[in-house]
């Protein structure tokens, strides 16, 4: 068996293993990178999240915030060169409560999130009158504010952002966030990696060889059969399985995996404003199951705790452009540790609790509670 040299190994051609392959190949001496996966470039579960990004982040220390701003700066560097092929947006996320005791400790992590480097928190008071804040954009992001805007004039943000529950007492619009298409930004890192001498193959990675306590080489199955790299970078990228492939090197990494799954159906009463950033519920919430529902999800789904208090966190966004009837959505309920498994295991009441729990952001989706739209789950670890 003979044996090939190559700058560095990277192991998953999800949107982190293309985008290390893409790196490196940008700055070794010959470009010369092996980029391996079992299965097709972005197939796994890359592309099902949301697509969503935010340098906002509540610590504990400014690292992340650090992080996403330098990650932020490459990805509209990317979009001014290509042209935004990736439909880069940054129209926000709009942070919501319901919870007036919530709010200070909401502005406080809003204030400390602003101090390490996520930019200025504007505030919009009650009854203040002209304010200077603007929605965003929908497309584009070069002229768009940093930081985010506290909005605490319930006038100015239901006036911005009609269709928000009564019931709201504040909102946080985050502004270096928003989304892109993951899959267009994945097709051109791909394309320039390959042109900077990545070479991309399909093959399951077997062992990764060590001397000295330092890596020097890989051995994989391909469909010409067994071959060996000889190499002295090893990039462990393979998502779910990330912790099977850090075994080979002898690691045992301290992370889980938690199984998020999204629902997209088509808004057909336009309850969601297509120019809308990403809303999302700060509050905890119980759901409104008549008695024989909690009875039926008591007898299906004892150990779920659907008919409790449910966590946070769920969000939705338009998908789309302004034709476009798409909704997004997406509530992490419920998310244990678990094992990667395929076909991937959704809870069946998933797209009727998502529905159900965006009626306390957005009251017009009661519309959908007789004739609920058809949904479509999908996600990923």
């Amino acid at each position: 068996m003979t044996e090939a040299t190559v700058e560095a190994v990277v192991c998953g051609a999800g949107i982190a293993g293309i985008s290390a392959a893409y790196h490196l190949g940008r700055h070794t001496r010959t470009g010369r990178i092996l980029l391996i996966d079992e299965r097709a470039p972005f197939s796994l579960t890359s592309d099902k999240s949301t697509e969503c990004y935010r340098n906002w982040w509540p610590g504990p220390d400014a690292g992340m915030v650090r992080l996403m701003n330098r990650s932020i700066d490459l990805l509209e560097a990317l979009a001014e060169e290509t042209g935004n092929a990736f439909h880069l947006n940054r129209r926000g996320y709009l942070y919501l409560t319901a919870d007036a005791d919530h709010l200070p400790s909401m502005h406080a992590t809003a204030s400390a999130t602003s101090a390490m480097g996520a930019g200025p928190l504007r505030e919009h008071p009650a009854n203040a009158g002209s304010s200077g804040y603007e929605p965003a954009e929908p497309e584009g992001f070069s002229d768009s504010p940093i930081g985010a805007d506290w909005i605490a004039d319930l006038d100015l943000l239901h006036r911005s952002y009609p269709g928000l529950s009564p019931k709201v007492v504040v909102g946080l619009h985050v502004r270096r966030a928003g989304w892109f298409s993951a899959q267009q930004l994945a097709v051109i890192l791909l394309n320039r990696a390959r042109e900077a001498g990545v070479e991309v193959c399909n093959a399951r990675l077997v062992a990764v060889h060590q001397s000295a306590g330092h890596v020097c080489g890989v051995r994989i199955d391909a469909a010409a059969g067994p071959q060996e790299f000889a190499t002295p970078i090893f990039v462990d990228a393979a998502g779910p399985f990330v912790q099977e492939v850090a075994r080979l090197v002898g690691i045992e990494l301290p992370v889980y995996q938690e199984l998020h799954a999204k629902v997209a159906f088509a808004d057909s009463s336009g309850v969601v404003d297509r120019n809308a950033p990403l809303l999302v519920w700060d509050d905890s919430q119980t759901l409104d199951w008549s008695a024989e529902e909690r009875q039926a999800l008591r007898e299906v789904h004892p150990d779920t705790g659907l008919i409790g208090r449910l966590p946070s966190g769920l969000h939705a966004r338009p998908e789309g452009g302004l034709d476009s009837p798409t909704v997004l959505a997406l509530w992490p309920y419920r998310t244990p540790a678990v094992p990667a498994n395929w076909p991937l295991p959704f809870d069946p009441a998933y797209a009727e609790v998502v529905l159900r729990g965006l009626t306390s952001m957005l009251p017009g989706m009661q519309t959908y509670r007789a004739r609920p739209p058809r949904p479509y789950v999908d996600g990923g670890y």
